[in-house]
């Protein structure tokens, strides 16, 4: 139990929870965050404490309230009405009826309103037959259920034809509606995709088709891993703070920011600058750790080489290394602002930029053998590369002509 709670706190807590209330409501009542009733209740054991009436205890319907269902849909009676008489609540009456009518599974189910006037003829009516909804209620209960590609041979082998032809798997569930739009049974889901090609049992899908998918991955991979935890940075201001004039890239002065990593033993990283409108390019070296006081430093050093109205904003991600933003604001005078979680698109020229240097830093690469000058000389190498997105002119040209304008000043070189 975390300390700093009086104990008065924790046992108000506890004497609501043994009186019946939830853990939220308890949690609230004594003056602590929901969260924290929670983690009481995990380090306690994990079970709520016992109280003095019984616990509720789910039933499935019976054949006998199947009938009386059955009755009801044939005199049309309302949904709440059947369930205030069978004592059940009003979406077990609905789901069972949406799902075991006898057209339930049926493209033309319908989209049926008990108590109003019945629509467009016969089809449109429900046809609930109790002894056909029990059958299929009692075969929908077995467990384990029975995978659609293992079952189905011909969407088994056009699943696997098209993750031959290197189609993701969200591409192959979206392209079986538009090739067989009429038949339902040609349909699955990306995820069940997944599963078969990387849970043994489930489709049954050839274990060496994980080389089609885009990562090539033998084994999946969580989002995080174990033990891994993401804290909320201090003082961070969000990106949707950030002024409008980075948004259009009218003017100059608004960089992207990210880290390359190096190999897991090395620790080796290399930090990536992009300015959005002309998208120079400047590396930055952290060749033993990454952590926020080395990111901190280093762009402390490299930053001021630049004229001070080339320094308006810098955005990242929301990872631990930009810790000490707020120092490095106060150094350099620099606005720094955070994307959303999962969110790279929000810093997609500093994507793409970092695509194009894994040409020189190949991922895996210990990056803490490759010097500080050489990371300037492949700075260089892409400033002075044409893209098509400037009119072929290379970033080095673009910021030139950003420095010249609007008075036709010399350009401003940046310092050695």
């Amino acid at each position: 139990m975390r300390p700093g709670h009086p104990p008065e706190t924790v046992r108000l807590f506890w004497s609501r929870v043994r009186s019946g209330w939830s853990v939220d409501e308890a949690a609230v009542a004594a003056g602590v965050p929901p969260p924290t009733g929670w983690k009481w209740l995990v380090k306690a054991g994990g079970v709520k404490p016992k109280i003095d009436s019984a616990p509720r205890k789910y039933t499935r319907l019976t054949f006998a309230e199947r009938e009386e269902i059955g009755l009801a849909v044939a005199a049309q009676e309302p949904i709440r009405s059947i369930a205030k008489r069978l004592g059940r609540s009003p979406s077990t009456i609905s789901r069972e009826i949406k799902r075991n009518s006898s057209h339930g599974r049926n493209k033309y189910r319908p989209q049926f309103r008990f108590g109003a006037p019945w629509r467009g003829g016969p089809l449109r009516r429900p046809h609930y037959f109790p002894s056909a909804a029990q059958g299929r209620a009692q075969r929908n209960a077995r467990r384990p259920h029975p995978r659609k590609l293992a079952t189905n041979t011909r969407l088994h082998a056009q699943v696997q034809t098209w993750l031959k032809d290197f189609l993701s798997p969200e591409q192959i569930a979206r392209q079986l509606v538009m090739e067989f739009p009429d038949d339902l049974e040609m349909r699955v889901s990306h995820e069940t995709i997944y599963q078969s090609i990387y849970v043994q049992g489930k489709g049954n899908l050839r274990r060496e088709l994980h080389t089609c998918l885009r990562t090539g991955r033998a084994l999946r991979h969580p989002r995080r891993r174990a033990g891994e935890r993401r804290g909320r940075i201090p003082g961070m201001i969000n990106i949707s703070e950030r002024p409008a004039e980075a948004l259009d890239r009218a003017v100059a002065g608004h960089w992207e920011g990210d880290l390359i990593l190096g190999s897991t033993e090395s620790g080796s990283a290399i930090g990536t600058l992009v300015e959005r409108s002309t998208r120079y390019v400047m590396l930055l070296h952290l060749p033993d750790h990454h952590t926020a006081e080395a990111v901190q430093n280093a762009i402390v050093a490299k930053m001021p080489r630049l004229p001070a109205m080339l320094r308006q904003t810098l955005t990242w991600d929301q990872g631990k290394e930009m810790a000490n933003h707020a120092k490095i604001t106060e150094a350099i005078d620099l606005d720094i602002y955070f994307c959303d979680p999962h969110s790279p698109w929000q810093r997609g020229t500093n994507e793409n930029t970092n695509g194009l240097l894994r040409q020189w830093f190949p991922k895996g690469t210990d990056l803490s053998i490759f010097p500080e000058d050489y990371l300037d000389y492949v700075a260089a190498k892409l400033n002075n590369r044409p893209r098509k997105t400037l009119d072929w002119k290379t970033p080095a040209q673009c910021l030139d002509e950003l420095l010249c304008n609007p008075f036709s000043s010399p350009a401003v070189a940046l310092e050695p």
